[in-house]
């Protein structure tokens, strides 16, 4: 990928239109981007208001009567099967390798949804070097190489959750695979999770999260396994900044949106602002909610 100019004259509007944005790499990942985590969002709110609407009653989570107000669309038949795999308390007639699959889909459209928007200043640096290397004539790789490494750690980390989900939930009352884990289990998965909040590793990787430059210049190159590799090494260490993060998912519901959102303007935040004021009190808040949940659980 070099700046070079091109003549889109004999094109249409719509031709000359895609063409444009397909020579600008900084547009054409922005849009991608943008409609990736839109599109996340829909998926993972269509099935957020599938869940509210067959929750056993009685055992509602948090935010189910506002979702059940909530238009629900006409979805194609994979959808609906997609859905219901992912609610299923049980294997259905798939096994569970079907049912592991879909999880494993689920947990990757959450970290697009709430993980992928945080990843901006890292993105936008690459561009911003991208175009720089461009405009001197010099080859360049396009970004969404970089953002395909990024999100290959995640579907990796999203294999783990899924699993973590059927073993947790093996071991569950017999209801919907993502309601609440309540208890012992969700005290302990508080503790860790606001322990992780005031550790060193947290510290590192939060650094090397808010200051992706110094990386992402030192190792530049015009190879786009190497350009991957990079995606790689920045979405380690987004995974080591928020993998204890998204173990709060299991104590509020994993398809609580609401949540989902909280967790995910939460890391924008904590990897926008110096200092490590909002990571020790998010980890504060956690420690005392999984003290909270073992009294009340007692």
């Amino acid at each position: 990928m070099i700046g070079q100019d091109h003549d889109f004259s004999h094109l249409d509007r719509v031709g000359r239109a895609m063409a444009s944005v397909s020579r600008n790499p900084r547009l054409a990942v922005n849009i991608t981007l943008g409609a990736g985590v839109l599109l996340a969002w829909l998926l993972l709110g269509a099935m957020a208001i599938r869940g509210a609407e067959s929750r056993v009653p009685g055992i509602d989570a948090p935010g189910d009567m506002m979702l059940r107000y909530l238009p629900q669309l006409p979805l194609p038949d994979f959808l609906e099967r997609f859905f219901t795999l992912c609610l299923a308390p049980a294997p259905l007639d798939g096994g569970v390798g079907a049912q592991a699959g879909a999880l494993i889909v689920m947990w990757f459209l959450m970290a697009i949804a709430t993980m992928l928007p945080s990843a901006a200043p890292m993105i936008r640096t690459y561009c911003e070097i991208a175009d720089t290397a461009r405009i001197k004539g010099e080859p360049v790789v396009h970004p969404l190489v970089l953002v395909a490494g990024y999100l290959n750690v995640w579907l990796a980390a999203s294999a783990v959750y899924a699993a973590l989900t059927l073993i947790v939930h093996a071991f569950a009352s017999p209801v919907q695979m993502l309601d609440p884990v309540v208890g012992a289990t969700g005290a302990v998965a508080l503790l860790v999770a606001g322990l992780y909040q005031f550790s060193g590793l947290k510290e590192v990787c939060l650094t090397k999260c808010k200051n992706p430059f110094s990386i992402l210049f030192s190792n530049w190159s015009a190879r786009p396994g190497r350009i991957f590799r990079l995606g790689v090494e920045q979405g380690v260490w987004c995974l080591g900044c928020c993998w204890a993060l998204m173990l709060v998912m299991f104590v509020v519901g994993v398809m609580n949106v609401f949540w989902m959102a909280l967790i995910g303007l939460f890391t924008l935040i904590e990897k926008q602002t110096a200092g490590r004021l909002p990571t020790r009190i998010a980890g504060a808040i956690l420690l005392v909610w999984a003290a909270a949940l073992l009294v009340i659980s007692a």
